[in-house]
């Protein structure tokens, strides 16, 4: 892949010339997604004038890929025809999630100047909750009842507006538009044009409704291997569908939210990835410091509290001196095994792995793996501490010490990973960047308070 930069630079000395003529002719022979990348590299002025050289299609296209920040510049710049005119052309669900994110006097006034069935479209799929399938869907699709014709039914999908691109498959219903069942365009094209539909219906058990969360449908393509899911009301009538490509967007998104959060940027969760990136990365230093505080100030005070754990125990430091080279190992692997935890957790919640009613046997099986972990980690630490220095200060038990203290640290990270998270998520609190900072303190405490007392112990100090 050319490096953006390289492409983009002709093009702005062009625009910045007024070589009008040359730019466009340049933009032609790009694909749509590297037009988007150069879009989104030019000045808010040029970016205007790049979009207006564009084919409606292209334009649309880019337009989609946008993000919220990027699609409202666009639109100050360029006249509401303009942008009546490509929003039209839009996917229903891009051209949902596209509103949403405007402002809403700006919503209110390009609303008023799209068609009836377009306006009816948008309003319908804002009445959904964002992060349902309802405000997901595609409201358009090929639908046909179960007594049609295979040769009707491809009648059907020919007199389609959609592209060929939407069209993977044929829904079935009744008279009342209740769902029956799909059929893949490849067997409709198959099958004798005389034979009935109903005949060649699949998945009549697929379907999700329209206010499962997106990650529902997600989920279910994925695993099944399906290009579209139909989405229904509680009645069992058809109203849209969820595509593959929509699919693979939502799990990208909610990953990309899950990246932010483990990261312990919880503000940014609450709007748009990009807008959040631009503030956290150009913006003003307060907004990051802001929204990363919150979850350092607890690992802080933790801090604080080991100190005081160590201070306790300062007389049996002072005996045993090499017993503070471990602290370090102590804290460390237990950290990293906590983390892996609520990382698990995080991401088998999000794609649907992890079922909260069946929590209790899956946090008994992480507990097994930690003790696993700390099985093997705490043998191997122990005999390396009792090698090198147990055995040559004459404290073997130094090693066992470390051992058990290794053994205990994983399992008790393992069990706090997956409990803390679990906790968050039941009282309605943000998991991702919430359960680190607390497993990291308890777990420190708890640790250093174990190894402290086993070296106080075994040694006799």
């Amino acid at each position: 892949m050319r490096d953006v930069l390289e492409i983009t630079e002709p093009i702005r000395e062009k625009l910045q010339q007024r070589r009008m003529q040359e730019a466009k002719q340049e933009l032609s022979t790009l694909h749509w997604a590297d037009i988007t990348r150069v879009v989104q590299e030019l000045e808010p002025n040029e970016r205007a004038i790049a979009f207006r050289l564009l084919d409606k299609d292209v334009a649309i296209d880019v337009f989609e890929e946008l993000d919220a920040e990027e699609q409202e510049t666009l639109i100050e710049a360029l006249g509401d025809d303009e942008v009546v005119e490509i929003v039209e052309g839009m996917d229903p669900d891009d051209r949902t999630e596209f509103f949403d994110e405007l402002p809403a006097k700006v919503a209110s006034r390009l609303l008023a100047q799209l068609s009836p069935h377009t306006r009816a479209s948008v309003t319908r799929l804002l009445n959904y909750p964002e992060d349902s399938t309802g405000f997901a869907m595609n409201p358009n699709y090929v639908r046909v009842e179960r007594d049609t014709s295979a040769a009707d039914a491809l009648r059907a999908v020919r007199r389609s507006p959609l592209t060929e691109e939407s069209i993977s498959a044929v829904f079935v219903t009744d008279r009342q538009r209740r769902y029956e069942g799909l059929i893949p365009l490849n067997r409709l094209v198959k099958a004798a044009p005389s034979t009935l539909v109903e005949e060649l219906i699949e998945e009549g058990d697929l379907r999700v409704q329209t206010t499962d969360h997106r990650a529902v449908a997600a989920r279910i393509l994925q695993q099944r291997d399906l290009q579209t899911i139909p989405v229904v009301d509680r009645e069992n009538r058809l109203l849209g569908v969820i595509t593959f490509d929509d699919a693979l967007d939502m799990m990208e998104e909610e990953a990309s939210e899950l990246m932010y959060g483990m990261a312990g940027l919880a503000e940014s969760i609450r709007s748009t990835e990009i807008q959040r990136s631009e503030r956290l990365t150009r913006g003003s230093i307060w907004y990051p410091v802001k929204s990363r505080l919150p979850f350092l100030l607890i690992p802080l005070a933790g801090g604080f509290v080991v100190g005081g754990v160590i201070e306790t125990f300062e007389e049996t430091l002072e005996a045993v001196i090499a017993a503070a080279i471990f602290i370090p190992l102590i804290m460390d692997t237990g950290g990293n095994v906590g983390t892996q935890s609520t990382t698990i957790f995080a991401r088998g919640f999000a794609l649907g792995h992890i079922e909260l009613g069946s929590f209790l046997r899956l946090l008994l099986r992480e507990i097994r793996v930690g003790s696993t972990l700390g099985l093997i980690l705490g043998s191997l630490g122990g005999i390396i501490a009792f090698a090198w220095q147990g055995a040559p200060h004459d404290i073997p038990e130094l090693g066992v010490a470390v051992g058990l203290s290794l053994f205990i640290a994983c399992t008790l990270a393992s069990f706090l990973g997956f409990l803390l998270p679990y906790v968050l998520v039941k009282i309605g609190l943000d998991h991702a960047p919430g359960a680190n900072p607390f497993i990291t303190t308890i777990k420190d405490f708890t640790s250093l308070v174990v190894y402290f007392s086993l070296v106080a112990w075994l040694i006799g100090v």
